[in-house]
């Protein structure tokens, strides 16, 4: 297979070329990530048919889920991903508390910010204030301050990394609203797939509709060990073939590969097609500019790709488009990036370049 095919074939898995339906792609892509919202509803956007801001998360909950990062998925979904530790910890009241670091007497030492029994009540006060309604972060930890919380508990219930409110999550409790502010509701009830056959079952979606990939890709994607991908590739139905060195598998899909790769897409920030494959090898970014895409603040930011490369970035402020180009490139090109940058933004007031 040539790299050209390599390309056509992950951008139309990816729905970069043929859009579909929202719950297909949220399917098929295992989620999208989603540390920030704006950056999953742009996925979604340059994904989808028929994409609609006023319904897009109909459907959808937001929690952590592959490589331990929060994406939004299919609700239908919960029990694919939320496995709860194949099920022993679904919805498990039993509590053994949180041990955080604080600066104590000029020191950091590690201190029991929450006993069980004081774990066990508070996770008790935050799913009865969310039968009600939905409530945002700073709510729940003013519910929390009321039925008598103390600061150091606090900071270990809604600790940056998740806390206790991310135990609750993990456990099948609750989940994140899909929206910008952060917020949580409770959690339909599911039944938890056991977590072998859940991996397996993602592993297919990858092999499916993110490959063709190298097993090197699917250890960056899953975060997993060489042991474990290979361990799937003897249990799904895979093909293998040839590009520069490298072997790529897949799962045949009947898709038809037949189309022609994007002049212009603006990706999102986080955007599956930068993290489906391992960067270091990325068919799509040149080694030179990777740290101006993958920072080392593990912020992955929004890319530009031109005839299935990444010539520079963009961020969206307000009604203005500002884009750092890696390298000069002929203004027929920057035509063409000015024409989808209003198909995507038709409000747009200015659009800016700089040179990296």
């Amino acid at each position: 297979m040539t790299l050209e095919e390599l390309k056509l074939r992950q951008l139309t898995n990816q729905y970069l070329i043929t859009p579909a339906d929202k719950m297909t792609v949220v399917r098929d892509l295992c989620g999208i990530q989603a540390q920030f919202i704006v950056n999953a509803m742009h996925s979604l956007k340059i994904r989808c048919t028929e994409y609609d801001d006023a319904t897009v998360a109909d459907g959808l909950v937001k929690n952590w889920t592959v490589r331990g990062t929060v994406h939004v998925f299919a609700e239908e979904d919960l029990a694919l991903f939320k496995h709860c530790d194949s099920g022993k910890n679904y919805r498990n009241d039993n509590w053994s508390g949180y041990s955080t670091w604080k600066k104590l007497d000029g020191t950091y030492k590690q201190c029991w910010a929450l006993s069980p029994e004081r774990q066990r009540l508070y996770a008790h006060v935050i799913l009865q204030a969310l039968e009600n309604d939905t409530y945002t972060r700073d709510e729940l930890k003013q519910i929390c301050r009321e039925a008598g919380m103390t600061e150091l508990e606090e900071s270990a219930m809604f600790d940056q990394w998740g806390g206790g409110i991310r135990d609750l999550c993990e456990r099948g409790f609750m989940n994140y609203v899909v929206q910008e502010k952060k917020a949580y509701c409770l959690s339909p009830m599911f039944t938890p797939i056991p977590e072998d056959a859940a991996n397996l079952e993602i592993a297919r979606r990858y092999f499916t509709n993110i490959a063709p990939a190298t097993i090197h890709d699917a250890m960056y994607f899953f975060h997993a060990t060489a042991a474990q991908v290979k361990a799937w590739l003897t249990e799904l139905p895979v093909t293998a073939t040839e590009c520069n060195g490298k072997t790529y598998y897949y799962i045949e899909n009947g898709k038809s590969y037949t189309g022609n790769i994007p002049r212009c897409l603006f990706l999102s920030g986080f955007d599956q097609l930068m993290l489906g494959y391992e960067k270091k090898e990325s068919l799509y970014l040149i080694p030179e500019n990777i740290r101006a895409i993958f920072n080392l603040a593990g912020i992955v930011m929004p890319s530009l790709m031109l005839d299935g490369r990444i010539v520079g970035k963009w961020k969206k402020k307000n009604r203005k488009l500002t884009i750092e180009l890696f390298a000069d490139i002929p203004q027929r090109d920057i035509a063409v990036i000015k024409g989808k940058a209003e198909s995507l933004w038709p409000d747009l007031a200015a659009i800016a370049f700089e040179r990296k």
